[in-house]
C-alpha cells in the first residue's frame, strides 16, 4: 500500500472532488483515479461513491479515514524526527472573527511567521455559521472563533479561553462608578453594538428577553474599532468581548460598568474537523495557540 494513495485518498474525502484534488496534489485527473482504484482494489472494498459530479464516502471509505489520518500522521511525525522547525512550509489558512483577528492574533501570527518563515499565512473573516461551512468545504484549515462553549464530535478542539463579555463606556460617562446598575439605566443610554447575531450580543440580548426588555442600538457595525473610538469619546455604551477594549481599561480611558445583568462568558476556541489531516504547520500554530489562550484535546 502506498503512501501517495493513501495521500490521494485523504484529500479526495476532504475536498469531496477528483479534480479539486488532482490540481491540489499536482497530478492529473488520471492518475487520481488510478491511485483510488489501486487502493479499492488493495482493500477489496469500494471506497467511494460516484453519482454524477458529486461523490461521498461509502461505508468501507468512512471506515478507513481515521485510520488514513493515523498513517499520515505517524508519516509526519517520523519524518519530522530529522527536521527543524523552520523548515515547516505550505500553507495556513486560518478562519476567525475580525475581533479575534484584530485584539488577539497579531503577536502569535507574528511569533509564528518568525518561526515559520516559509509557511504562507491567510486569514478569513466572516460570521461563526459561514465559517464551520467553510471548515466543512475544506476552505480554511483551523477556526478560531468566539461563542459558547461548543463541543461538537466532527470537530477537533486544540485550544480554549473563557472570555468574559462586559459592559463598557468611557471613564468620564456619567455611569462610570457607579455601583449596581440596573438593566433600565443601561437601556436608556445610546448603545454602540457588534452586528445582531454575534455570539455575545445574541447572550445578551436573550438576558433582556428573559425579562421583557429589547434593546434598540444608535449604532450597529461589525468593525469594533469604530465602536472603540465612539466609545473613547464618549458618544455611548457598548457590550464587548474584554479582551477587546482591555488596554482602554488598564490606562484608565473606559471603564467597566458595574451592572446587575448576569455575568455573560463567551469561550475563544480553536478547533479543525476530525477528517482534515493535521499538517505540521497546523500544528504548529497550534501548539503556539496552546500557550497562549489554553489547550485542549491536541491530537
Amino acid at each position: 500500500m502506498e503512501i501517495r494513495n493513501i495521500i490521494t485518498f485523504v484529500r479526495i474525502a476532504e475536498l469531496q472532488n477528483f479534480s479539486k484534488a488532482a490540481r491540489q496534489l499536482g497530478y492529473s485527473q488520471s492518475a487520481v483515479t488510478m491511485q483510488i482504484k489501486q487502493l479499492e482494489e488493495e482493500l477489496n472494498a469500494q471506497l467511494f461513491d460516484r453519482i454524477g459530479k458529486h461523490i461521498r464516502l461509502t461505508q468501507a471509505g468512512q471506515r478507513l479515514l481515521p485510520h488514513a489520518l493515523e498513517i499520515l500522521d505517524g508519516v509526519r511525525r517520523a519524518q519530522g524526527i530529522t527536521r527543524e522547525p523552520e523548515e515547516v512550509s505550505g500553507r495556513l489558512r486560518i478562519g476567525t472573527a475580525e475581533s479575534l483577528l484584530i485584539n488577539v492574533l497579531p503577536p502569535i501570527i507574528i511569533e509564528f511567521s518568525r518561526l515559520h518563515p516559509r509557511v504562507e499565512i491567510s486569514t478569513q473573516t466572516a460570521s461563526v455559521a459561514d465559517l464551520f461551512a467553510m471548515v466543512q468545504r475544506n476552505e480554511i484549515d483551523l477556526l478560531y472563533f468566539l461563542d459558547r462553549k461548543t463541543n461538537f464530535p466532527e470537530w477537533i478542539k486544540v485550544a480554549e479561553r473563557p472570555e468574559p463579555a462586559v459592559f463598557v463606556a468611557s471613564a468620564q460617562s456619567r455611569l462610570a462608578g457607579q455601583p449596581q446598575i440596573s438593566l433600565e439605566q443601561l437601556l436608556e443610554e445610546p448603545f454602540l453594538l457588534t452586528e445582531k447575531g454575534i455570539s455575545y450580543r445574541y447572550a445578551m440580548e436573550q438576558v433582556l428577553a428573559e425579562r421583557g426588555m429589547e434593546l434598540h442600538p444608535f449604532l450597529e457595525t461589525g468593525n469594533t474599532d469604530i465602536i472603540t473610538k465612539m466609545l473613547l469619546e464618549n458618544r455611548g455604551i457598548s457590550f464587548l468581548p474584554e479582551f477587546v477594549v482591555r488596554d482602554y481599561i488598564q490606562d484608565g480611558r473606559l471603564a467597566v460598568l458595574d451592572t446587575v445583568c448576569p455575568e455573560i462568558c463567551m469561550w475563544s476556541q480553536l478547533v479543525y474537523h476530525k477528517n482534515k489531516y493535521l499538517t505540521p504547520q497546523m500544528e504548529r500554530f497550534a501548539e503556539l495557540m496552546v500557550r497562549q489562550i489554553g489547550s485542549g484535546p491536541l491530537a
